[in-house]
């Protein structure tokens, strides 16, 4: 007899991705600790239901010291969902499975055009046809309105726009560039997949906390100058830095 496997009962198994925060801990671990301490407590929230994968691919650490790492952010309401660039030894049952393959850009790749003169291609290799030139498409997205408190704005794929005022308790995180065109008081994120390029532009800046590709300011560390004012901001090796427009 033929048994349709297709019937409801059939588990259905689909592929999807999301965007998950990336954290990479230093040495020493306790020190380090104390740091996303002081990031939690001045950004509540911050982790709260967002999912985590924990890079261990630079850390000279054993599985015991792993696994305490992973119960010491358990504690902290960070749920780890995986853990990138672990040894095969470092891992046991029971522990968040390892990952591999995230990519830190968004999902499209461009050739690279050849730098040599037209020229010189044909005379090299005369019977090769010629190739159309790959241009690349820049992703955004522009919203047409303010961000409320508690909403949040996820584009890895490129920059993103709001046309109007980011307000305290809400979130944008873009892969590339942010601009907004009236007051930053939420959280922004910008080159979340790593971009050192990508730069926030607001028209009056007063962020709750800004980062880019990685490197954070919450509002206290901000320049006292630049609060209320029309703002770029854009890192420079470590560190962001920040000019007014106007």
């Amino acid at each position: 007899m033929t048994k349709v496997l297709t019937d409801s009962r059939s588990i259905r198994i689909k592929g999807r991705s999301f965007l998950a925060v990336v954290l990479s801990p230093d040495l020493p671990l306790d020190e380090w600790l104390i740091q996303l301490d002081d990031l939690a407590a001045r950004s509540a929230g911050f982790f709260l239901g967002r999912p985590v994968v924990l890079d261990v691919s630079d850390l000279a650490i054993d599985r015991g010291q792993l696994k305490a790492l992973i119960e010491d952010l358990a504690k902290r309401n960070v749920r780890v969902m995986g853990i990138e660039g672990a040894r095969p030894s470092m891992l046991e049952a029971g522990m968040p499975p390892a990952m591999k393959g995230g990519r830190p850009a968004a999902d499209f790749e461009v050739e690279e055009k050849d730098p040599e003169p037209a020229s010189d291609l044909r005379n090299s290799a005369p019977d090769k046809p010629a190739v159309p030139e790959q241009r690349q498409v820049t992703q955004s997205i522009v919203i047409g309105e303010p961000i409320r408190s508690g909403q949040s704005v996820i584009f890895p794929e490129g920059d993103v726009t709001i046309v109007g005022s980011v307000a305290s308790g809400s979130e944008v995180i873009a892969g590339g560039s942010v601009h907004i065109y009236g007051a930053l008081r939420g959280r922004v994120m910008a080159g979340s997949v790593g971009n050192a390029s990508a730069r926030i532009f607001c028209r009056k800046l007063e962020a709750e906390l800004i980062a880019i590709d990685g490197v954070y300011k919450m509002a206290e560390d901000m320049d006292p100058n630049l609060l209320g004012k029309a703002v770029q901001l854009w890192l420079e090796g470590d560190v962001i830095m920040a000019e007014t427009l106007f």
